[in-house]
């Protein structure tokens, strides 16, 4: 038989490496009306790699997020977790949406939010017991969180819910995460601690992949990113993708010489 292959960052690969990676998207294609949100993208997120998805607003960042899981549907194209329909292995994915699209004022606990991590593994009907409180408050002190988890979640800053949801995504233990935009309006104290949670879940060989919009921290943060603009521009390691010229392909020209020059260095 003979083995497929596929291109990938100037070296060939076998297509059925692509079958087992943490997150492979094939020609997608997504829809809002008549307008195509994303167009015959293809990506593979490799395991054990902090990856970043980089592109200007409307770019279909958070769309391919969504689409990954299921909450829109796609006109075209498949998507793999672990070689398998996302459906079948949604167990082992995380999300973190982003924070404005959740609604602050639901009237619940720090610590409850933190426990709906666990709602496959609890069910409906199976009590709440002491390990899952246990491990509920080991995931909010991993996020600087453990003193406010009787606190309502609305009553915390932006920072601090931000730090919460990604306590209720350790509490999954998952094996893919997607972060949709995580750094957006938080603190710099609250940033550096999400980095360093991340790149822990990165080092015990989870893979961590993020919306991200601050290109001045692409090369401190990740190993590879995804640059899209609707269709893929470029992928691979963040030193060999973020060029000048995929920047303003991606961005459309609108990178100023001298955000070139901060973003490369």
């Amino acid at each position: 038989m003979q083995l497929g292959l596929a291109a990938r960052d100037g070296r060939i690969v076998s297509t059925d490496e692509n079958k087992t990676a943490p997150l492979a998207v094939r020609g997608l294609t997504v829809t809002y009306g008549e307008k195509p949100a994303l167009f015959a993208l293809d990506a593979t997120f490799e395991a054990g790699v902090m990856s970043a998805i980089i592109g200007p607003n409307g770019a279909g960042k958070s769309t391919l997020l969504k689409a990954v899981l299921g909450m829109v549907s796609p006109v075209s194209g498949d998507i793999r977790a672990y070689g398998h329909p996302v459906r079948d292995v949604l167990d082992r994915i995380a999300y973190v949406p982003q924070r404005a699209s959740v609604d602050w004022d639901f009237p619940a606990r720090v610590i409850d939010v933190v426990l709906m991590g666990m709602a496959r593994e609890l069910g409906l009907l199976r009590p709440i017991r002491r390990a899952h409180r246990d491990r509920a408050m080991d995931c909010l002190t991993r996020v600087g969180m453990e003193h406010f988890a009787d606190r309502q979640i609305g009553q915390l800053s932006g920072g601090q819910q931000q730090r919460v949801f990604l306590a209720r995504a350790l509490a999954q233990e998952a094996d893919l995460y997607l972060l949709d935009e995580p750094f957006a309006g938080v603190d710099a104290a609250t940033e550096k601690t999400i980095v360093a949670v991340l790149k822990s879940l990165r080092d015990t060989g989870r893979t961590v992949v993020v919306v991200h919009h601050d290109l001045a921290t692409v090369s401190d943060y990740f190993e590879r990113a995804l640059l899209i603009n609707t269709t893929r521009i470029a992928e691979g390691p963040v030193a060999d993708v973020l060029t000048p010229d995929t920047l303003q392909a991606t961005y459309g020209g609108r990178l100023a010489q001298a955000q070139l020059a901060q973003i490369l260095g």
